[in-house]
């Protein structure tokens, strides 16, 4: 599923044309996450590349950020990822409440490719815990911070207020069950 964010009203960023991300799931356990970054990469703050690895407050610059929900549930999981191939992932019970490392899932694979127009990043999450899911919320987002410090915040449905990615209307794509493989 090929999915646009859209850049919260009340930011602003000159570097950033567009920002899709395609999504697929394919098994029950596991899904796919291609986020595609249009511009002026030069005129991004980009963290340097390592190894892959987990790391935390990884949205403080640019980062890209999957949400999670199984229907009719109010936890949900959100996984936060690098340009620089770390990655996060942490449970929530309810809105912003219950915050907890999520070890028993993984980020099976992440990839980046950048030229000076594009910048790609490829995630594979393993999602053993929430294989049962008869169907999933989810949000998709990014954080986007300029070189010149300026941050805009992209999604695919942005709340009244402030930006955040935790609210309910964030979470505004219906992934359906998947067959368990």
């Amino acid at each position: 599923m090929h999915q646009q964010l859209t850049l919260y009203p009340d930011c602003r960023c000159d570097a950033v044309s567009a920002i899709a991300v395609d999504v697929q799931r394919e098994r029950a356990d596991r899904i796919g996450l291609t986020y595609t970054l249009t511009g002026q990469i030069a005129a991004l703050r980009i963290p340097a590349i390592t190894a892959p690895s987990r790391g935390d407050n990884l949205w403080q610059t640019t980062c890209f950020e999957a949400f999670l929900r199984p229907d009719g549930d109010k936890r949900y999981f959100e996984f936060n990822l690098s340009p620089s191939m770390q990655w996060a992932a942490y449970r929530f019970d309810d809105y912003r409440t219950g915050m907890s490392p999520l070890d028993e899932i993984a980020v099976r694979e992440i990839a980046i490719d950048q030229d000076q127009h594009s910048l790609v990043l490829q995630a594979t999450l393993e999602l053993d815990e929430l294989a049962s899911a008869t169907s999933w919320h989810m949000g998709l987002s990014a954080v986007i911070e300029e070189a010149n410090g300026r941050k805009s915040y992209w999604a695919l449905a942005h709340p009244p207020g402030k930006p955040d990615f935790h609210h309910s209307d964030c979470f505004a794509l219906l992934l359906p069950a998947a067959s368990q493989t």
